[in-house]
């Protein structure tokens, strides 16, 4: 729209600039030295703009009030504003989209969490492992130390055990869940590219009518402004205006001798 609007602007200005330019130059062209045919075909090109800036005004109007009124109207038809900003659609979309991840994203997150008890419990078997395997070298560790060292690392490799399961069992629903998850948002894609096919349709829709109304080389007044003036200009002829300025201007002109006055 605002695109549209700034073209209407200067449709307009140029109007107003080929205007003032018509009426400028045919004072200088009527109070100056030329005279005859040359002078009329010269004052065919003020004509020609005063006729050139009519149809732009023209195509201003056809911009604001065709185009422009056409996409203000269909937006408030298209978009719908809410109370607190934004558009219904919109937040149609995006809670389609949040609905349809919700239950995966409730699994993803079990996952995560899942892959996250697996990781910290295969750092501790670790640590637990390598603790009792320096313990042995230790000749200052009592079998008493020694033993719970050991018991250590057999609760961290159960742990290990415990969580794998869980992070497997995690990831086979995750998949499992997976396909209706897809379905689900591929659904909610759908709708808004039908949304979407439209708003694009109705832009190349508007944009041909934009073209049409800036295009003047297919209206008929505007091929008829430039063949009235070459016209104009080819009637212009130098024996002509040779002959006019003899006759007036110079030898040919109505003499007015001095006479013996009573």
């Amino acid at each position: 729209m605002n695109c549209i609007h700034e073209r209407a602007r200067i449709e307009k200005g140029y109007a107003q600039q080929l205007t003032e330019w018509a009426k400028r130059w045919k004072q200088l062209v009527e109070k100056g030295p030329q005279y005859g045919t040359v002078e009329r075909a010269w004052c065919a090109f003020m004509s020609e703009a005063e006729k050139v800036s009519e149809l732009h005004l023209e195509v201003k109007g056809s911009l604001m009030n065709e185009d422009f009124e056409k996409i203000k109207n269909w937006q408030k038809e298209a978009f719908h504003k809410q109370m607190m900003g934004g558009f219904k659609e919109t937040k149609e979309a995006e809670d389609g989209f949040r609905k349809a991840q919700k239950p995966w994203a409730k699994k993803l997150k079990e996952v995560e969490a899942a892959k996250k008890a697996y990781h910290a419990a295969c750092k501790e078997e670790k640590l637990a492992v390598s603790r009792e395997t320096n313990s042995k070298a230790d000749p200052a560790l009592n079998p008493e130390q020694l033993k719970k060292l050991q018991d250590k690392v057999e609760r961290s490799k159960q742990d290990v055990l415990k969580t794998k399961e869980k992070y497997e069992k995690s990831l086979k629903e995750l998949d499992n869940a997976t396909p209706q998850y897809m379905e689900n948002m591929e659904q909610v894609f759908e709708q808004c590219q039908q949304f979407e096919e439209k708003r694009l349709r109705f832009f190349r829709e508007v944009l041909l009518e934009v073209q049409k109304h800036l295009d003047l080389s297919n209206v008929a007044s505007y091929k008829n402004i430039y063949r009235e003036l070459e016209q104009n200009i080819k009637t212009a002829d130098a024996v002509e205006d040779l002959r006019w300025f003899r006759a007036n201007q110079g030898p040919g002109m109505s003499m007015n001798w001095p006479q013996f006055e009573w």
